[in-house]
């Protein structure tokens, strides 16, 4: 198989969770042990960060991989989904894994994986210990994919946990209190090995603090360090924060032996998309008019997205919408103003809510708007209707922002 042909065995033949939704979530590691063994354990011999939470661990991942390579390391980066290329969820030193790895990978493995029936996060993430073992990564920065506990990502022992913050989200499958997805999200914590956490609610905060004093793991949370943030390149309302996440994961690296100086804090964080790729987060795609795109999906992603927006100066709001139809979305919809001009779309995706419904629920919060057939038409429409001194906003999925950017 060439490379087009392999990356439609995999997005055709593995039940992916980012398209179908439920149907491709396992609540297992049964079938990637199995997968690890049969690549020979190539997680066993690599150094990790490990990072969970509900918003912010992706930039929280590609912040720490900034850091280490500014800091010399030959650093992986397993983070997903991806905007534009399947490539993007395995980086080395930001380079994205070549075609002919993945090929080699799947031609390799394929017909031994395939009675195991795995998921595409499954294999994408044993692709990733794989490659990382070949090319002799000395740490990988490990994003999980969903919760923490039963997630794929948990069969590795990292040098530092770290769970950015935890709210509703997923909830059928992580539970429907922020106590029960706590209790998933600190799933991710081992013996021993310390963890950083963000700006956790009280509830959340008692979950992960009485996990870690069971596993003899030390709590390091950014309420209780000072922490300065030098100049950020990635921008948003949550991006300081997250930055102080990362900065105290460095901080413990420091403390374990790991050779990384305020340099290198300082350089990573100044160059974060540079030196990883990143993108996707408060992405600035045009200024006349202003125009974001953002990945946020969750009520609290939101929230602090749509504050932000109401404090930017503009004559009049533009927001090109789409979501995802397995999530009660009516609170969602309350977050976002009413006197903005709304363009309904769909990304191309199956488990997307169509323009039609997603119109439906807005009009009962009071946000009004018409349908496109496309997120392309949509934005197409909100750059014709738009003046210069207006403002323009693309997210509610990462899929909608993935057809932007």
């Amino acid at each position: 198989m060439d490379y087009q042909e392999t990356l439609e065995y995999l997005f055709g033949r593995l039940p992916m969770f980012q398209r179908i939704g439920a149907a491709a979530y396992k609540a297992d590691l049964s079938t990637t042990i199995a997968l690890a063994e049969l690549t020979g354990n190539p997680e066993k011999e690599l150094k990790f960060v490990h990072i969970a939470g509900t918003n912010g661990k992706g930039s929280v991942s590609n912040m720490c991989a900034s850091i280490l390579q500014e800091a010399g390391y030959e650093t992986g980066l397993f983070t997903s989904p991806h905007l534009k290329d399947f490539r993007e969820r395995i980086r080395h030193n930001g380079q994205k894994i070549p075609r002919e790895a993945v090929i080699d990978f799947v031609a390799n493995y394929r017909h031994a994986w395939e009675p195991l029936e795995p998921s595409f996060f499954e294999i994408t993430f044993a692709m990733a210990m794989w490659y990382f073992k070949e090319i002799g990564v000395e740490i990988v920065v490990l994003e999980t994919g969903m919760g923490g506990r039963l997630d794929s990502t948990n069969i590795v022992r990292p040098e530092v946990t770290v769970i950015t913050n935890i709210g509703l989200d997923h909830t059928q499958f992580l539970g429907d209190t922020i106590e029960k997805i706590a209790a998933e999200k600190a799933g991710i914590v081992k013996l021993g090995i310390p963890v950083v956490v963000g700006d956790l609610k009280v509830e959340a905060l008692n979950v992960v603090r009485d996990k870690a004093g069971i596993h003899g793991a030390a709590l390091y949370s950014i309420r209780e360090h000072s922490i300065g943030v030098p100049l950020l390149d990635l921008k948003g309302p949550y991006q300081e924060d997250n930055a102080r996440i990362a900065i105290l994961a460095m901080r413990v690296l420091q403390e374990r032996g790991w050779k990384i100086e305020g340099e290198h804090v300082v350089k990573g964080l100044s160059k974060v998309s540079e030196n990883t790729g990143f993108a996707g987060r408060w992405q600035v795609l045009s200024s006349s008019p202003l125009t974001i795109a953002d990945c946020g999906h969750n009520y609290d992603g939101l929230q602090m997205t749509m504050n932000e927006l109401r404090n930017l100066p503009k004559e009049r709001l533009h927001i090109v919408l789409g979501m995802s139809s397995d999530k009660d979305i009516s609170p969602i919809l309350r977050l976002f103003p009413k006197d903005a001009s709304y363009y309904f779309c769909a990304a191309d995706i199956p488990r997307a809510l169509s323009p039609e419904d997603l119109q439906e629920k807005a009009k009962v919060e009071g946000l009004q708007g018409e349908v496109f057939e496309s997120v392309r038409k949509a934005y197409e429409a909100a750059r014709l209707y738009a003046s210069k001194g207006d403002l323009i906003f693309i997210g509610g999925s990462v899929f909608v922002v993935a057809e932007v950017v």
